[in-house]
């Protein structure tokens, strides 16, 4: 792993390169901006079931480890309320939980993830502390400057404005507020890349059409990665999104990513 810190206060930030232009693209296929929401909804409608499977699958079941990096980042301590986007499935709000946190908003855009989550949370014993709740990341229905932490893990990717999200990130922290994104990222190791490519493009849409039955999903999955912002053009946006010591920590050679501001 490595921590690389730009942009906040550090140094002058560039001009955010190319903003909203993942709007227009679903994977590799451009689309109308306003159709992509449903076209995500529909991959994850079909994924839900198997979601930590096909983490499992996408990161050879690294994902773990990632997840376990971004609960020591945030330091869970009684009293903290954390706000998780894009977590339907329960994933890092139960670590957040065990970790020492007091209580977690799961938001979801996708009904077929918070179920998921509902369901393993039952099953956990877990019926305190958590609330599970329908919406967009771009428009969260979260009072302004309520919460101590944000996190969206492997759900920024497919926003269909990340700009948008953003500032609504910043709007419903409180100040001192941490911020964090955890996403599949651009590897930086030379030779990893290529290995990772042919992983990515050859093998595992086939693994998903075998595991999940449904090849497209996995095949939008792969290719949302690579038109995913860069960790540098990242770091820029979260800056201008008004966030301060703007930091990105490469994990297993940039493969992920985990991108961490504070609300000033």
């Amino acid at each position: 792993m490595s921590e690389t810190r730009t942009g906040g206060t550090d140094k002058p930030v560039a001009a955010v390169p190319d903003p909203g232009s993942e709007g227009q693209w679903f994977g590799f296929k451009p689309v109308d901006p306003g159709e992509k929401a449903g076209l995500v909804r529909q991959v994850f409608d079909s994924v839900a079931e198997r979601y930590d499977l096909m983490n499992d699958l996408m990161s050879c079941g690294v994902h773990r480890l990632w997840k376990a990096a971004l609960i020591e980042m945030i330091r869970p301590r009684p009293g903290m309320v954390l706000l998780d986007v894009a977590g339907g499935t329960g994933d890092i709000a139960f670590r957040f939980l065990e970790g020492g946190g007091s209580h977690v908003h799961v938001c979801d855009i996708n009904e077929a993830m918070l179920r998921v989550g509902r369901d393993r949370a039952i099953n956990r014993g877990t019926l305190s502390g958590i609330d599970w709740m329908t919406g967009d990341a771009m428009r969260l229905p979260v009072a302004s400057r309520s919460v101590d932490a944000y996190t969206i893990a492997f759900g920024l990717r497919n926003v269909t404005a990340i700009d948008e999200a953003l500032k609504e990130a910043h709007r419903v922290l409180k100040p001192g507020g941490r911020f964090f994104v955890l996403e599949f990222s651009h590897v930086i190791v030379p030779g990893l890349r290529e290995l990772y490519d042919t992983y990515s493009f050859a093998l595992l849409p086939k693994i998903g059409k075998m595991v999940a039955g449904d090849e497209a999903a996995y095949r939008y999955l792969v290719e949302s990665i690579r038109k995913f912002p860069d960790q540098d053009s990242l770091v820029k946006r979260i800056a201008a999104a008004g966030f301060g010591q703007v930091r990105v920590r490469n994990l297993t050679g940039g493969i992920a990513a985990i991108h961490s501001g504070w609300r000033l």
